[in-house]
């Protein structure tokens, strides 16, 4: 097969590459010290913290296994992506935490609140986390690229070729060069998230075509036996308890300079995401009847079907504008994944276990380096994967198994290491042996599989706590007092500072004592800031489900 690629795409993508590692070494100029290279010093604006959540919680992967799944089983599909549109209303609520936490990583916040080696049992799931999350992010760019330049270069190729551009940047500036590319580029996500829309309308007769193609069941948003009412509750389930123990959370979410900022960040650059979503489900929708109008054969590999429509629908320029942007939103994924684990690596093992009490900038260049040999690793299971969409629920999955514990941390005050532990080991040793069993391997998702091992997960959190002591009363008051003081960065002098606005108790922590007794009115002004944020956030969701829903009937 002949690449689609043109001199013109080519050098839009060696442009793009280019001014991506400009911007990036740009913003590298701040840094000085770990505070800068890890957290940006928490002082991010709305805008910034917005492209983090939108920048670092896209990946190509994305819109490959999305409209993959699309096409092979329908609108329904779009739940895979979508499985996180009903809590993100709660990311409102919960992004508070990630600043009021006040560390450096997740790891050390399961230490304050559970100790050492509890925060180490976390450290290591957050890098095989990450590890798992790099090689399915990376493959799944790999696999888009392949496929649009007519497999021309191989998906390996380029996961090594888009790695050795990003470490480029990357092991400078830390998560300021990541912030800011990850800026630049949610932009560019977002309108090249359409870009194939209007084309292939146009292709196919619009969506009268679409209607008069495929069968009705292919444009259903809920498919019995494939992507049901249960199945996306499941999904549900899994995106709100394992956001909150995903370790690249913290440091792009909570490094707002303000709690607003990071509220505003965390939910609205989700949003913006989950309306990119739509854009992804029906490109999948538009390969399915492209191949039906055309009489071709179906794919034997459904996640070729966005590279598909990028190399048959996109014009010369566009093409590699394309290319250039997905491989740009992998790049900035990487960079802050690539920090996040740099930070993991060095804060929780290498500071506490290899080498204590040396300079700063010993640790940031430790930092570094453990960054690079983290992201390699990343890249070698980036060449082995096969289904991306499985890698990536899975990476979810365990994330979620790890959430029980996190919640049990943050609401449950009773919560304690050995019911940590055992919710972890009680949760996914359950979800691997049913999925082995049933399926002969471990990278395959299953609702009812996951659904039978988070409610034990749960049980054997509240289990194995009341029947094993408490954690030193000392440490679980320090956890929680912090959790209870809002603060917010001072660019006058360069420092933190009380931030004492009405209504900002927050609902995560106080879930055990609401006080509701009190009265609605007490209630309201203890939680005003996170009950408004709720309300408006759920009817952005509404919005959304009618949009997806409604776009199926134009013309």
């Amino acid at each position: 097969m002949e690449t689609s690629l043109q001199s013109v795409d080519w050098a839009v993508i060696a442009l793009y590459f280019v001014a991506m590692v400009a911007v990036g070494l740009y913003a590298a100029r701040r840094v000085r010290k770990t505070a800068d290279y890890f957290l940006g010093n928490r002082s991010f604006s709305v805008w910034l913290v917005i492209g983090q959540a939108l920048g670092v919680g896209t990946h190509a992967e994305m819109p490959v296994s999305l409209a993959g799944k699309v096409y092979q089983s329908g609108y329904a599909g779009i739940w895979y992506q979508w499985k996180n549109l009903f809590i993100t209303p709660f990311y409102w609520i919960l992004a508070p935490l990630f600043r009021r936490f006040r560390r450096t990583t997740t790891g050390e916040v399961y230490e304050d609140r559970y100790g050492s080696w509890m925060g180490a049992v976390y450290t290591l799931f957050a890098l095989a986390y990450f590890t798992f999350n790099m090689g399915a992010m990376l493959k799944g760019a790999g696999k888009l690229v392949s496929v649009a330049s007519g497999e021309a270069v191989s998906a390996n190729a380029v996961v090594l070729a888009m790695t050795a551009t990003f470490l480029l940047y990357s092991f400078v500036g830390g998560l300021v060069s990541a912030a800011y590319t990850d800026f630049v580029q949610s932009i560019f996500i977002v309108a090249l998230s359409f870009l194939l829309i209007p084309i292939g309308l146009r292709e196919t007769g619009g969506f009268t075509g679409i209607r008069d193609t495929l069968e009705p069941g292919m444009l259903s948003m809920v498919t019995p036996g494939d992507v049901g009412v249960f199945t996306i509750v499941m999904l549900t389930l899994n995106g709100l308890i394992g956001i909150v123990a995903q370790p690249h959370i913290l440091a792009s979410v909570g490094t707002g300079r303000d709690e607003r900022s990071c509220r505003i960040g965390m939910a609205y650059g989700n949003f913006i995401k989950r309306f990119c979503t739509i854009g992804w489900a029906l490109v999948g929708i538009i390969v399915a009847t492209l191949l039906v109008q055309r009489g071709e054969a179906a794919f034997a590999d459904p996640e070729d079907a966005f590279g598909y429509a990028t190399r048959e629908l996109l014009f010369p320029g566009g093409l590699g504008l394309m290319i250039a942007c997905v491989l740009a939103a992998n790049m900035s994924t990487g960079s802050a994944f690539m920090v996040d684990s740099a930070a993991l690596f060095t804060q929780n093992l290498y500071r506490r276990y290899v080498a204590r009490d040396r300079s700063d900038r010993h640790y940031l260049w430790s930092g570094r380096f453990a960054g690079v040999a983290m992201t390699l690793l990343g890249v070698v299971f980036g060449l082995y994967v096969g289904s991306v969409l499985q890698a990536f629920l899975f990476t979810e999955t365990i994330a979620a198994f790890m959430g029980i514990s996190m919640f049990g941390a943050i609401s449950w005050r009773r919560s304690n290491r050995w019911g940590a532990l055992a919710s972890l080991l009680a949760s996914s040793g359950l979800f691997f042996w049913l999925t082995y069993r049933e399926h002969g391997v471990l990278l395959q998702w299953e609702a009812d599989n996951f659904g039978i091992a988070l409610l034990v997960g749960f049980l054997a959190l509240a289990a194995a706590s009341l029947l094993t002591p408490e954690e030193p009363r000392e440490r679980t008051r320090r956890f929680y007092e912090r959790l209870g003081r809002a603060s917010r960065w001072n660019e006058a002098d360069g420092r933190e500072m009380a931030d004492r606005t009405d209504g900002n108790a927050l609902l995560f922590v106080h879930l055990f004592d609401l006080r509701l007794s009190q009265g609605f009115a007490a209630f309201y002004r203890r939680f005003r800031i996170d009950l408004n944020g709720l309300a408006v956030a759920a009817l952005v969701v509404i919005a959304l489900i009618a949009l997806a829903k409604g776009i199926l009937w134009l013309p």
